[in-house]
């Protein structure tokens, strides 16, 4: 019964994680199969870490204080999961539901992924490196839903510009794939 209790948890929300519940998510579709991983990248200002302003973001409160957020201020998109800088991890949807994260999509000829994906920010840009804590969550995380959700392989692990190429870059090239599926393996 312990067993099965701590299974449901993990498959809607990770033990440890803080929450901050995001009202930027919806039912996916009925009979919809949890079977991609798209990792993206975020900072707000761009470029800028720390503040709470993704938070902010996720969460439709963000202030205009500063002038690039006139510019999104009025989008609404979340994602599941932000590993941010020193490796906290934040929810803010159950994984049951469709987080706002990838827009207009396609993988392996299917469209709408934030239908079938699971949506992994992490705080950074391009063309900063990630720090090496921000890794460690992101392969102990990865795990723990390749185990949950079982469809979600290591050929279904994707960025966001895999599945958005022409709009998107994210993680960018300063994501380091091979050190990352590396670690998944071991």
């Amino acid at each position: 019964m312990i067993k099965h209790e701590m299974e449901k948890t993990v498959v809607e929300w990770l033990p440890n994680a803080r929450q901050i519940v995001s009202p930027n998510t919806n039912d996916r579709p009925k009979k919809t199969q949890v079977s991609l991983l798209v990792i993206h990248n975020i900072s707000l200002p761009p470029g800028e870490f720390g503040g709470g302003h993704i938070e902010d973001f996720f969460c439709n409160r963000l202030s205009l204080e500063h002038p690039y957020f006139d510019t999104i201020g009025t989008l609404r998109v979340s994602a599941h999961l932000l590993i941010d800088r020193n490796g906290q991890v934040i929810q803010f949807a159950p994984f049951s539901r469709r987080a706002w994260h990838a827009g207009a999509s396609i993988f392996d000829g299917h469209e709408n992924c934030n239908d079938y994906s699971i949506g992994i920010e992490l705080e950074g840009t391009d063309n900063i490196p990630y720090e090496a804590e921000q890794y460690a969550q992101l392969v102990k995380v990865t795990k723990l839903l390749m185990r949950a959700f079982p469809a979600i392989t290591l050929e279904r692990i994707v960025g966001h510009s895999d599945i958005a190429p022409v709009r998107k870059t994210d993680p960018g090239p300063s994501f380091d794939w091979a050190y990352y599926r590396q670690q998944l393996t071991t």
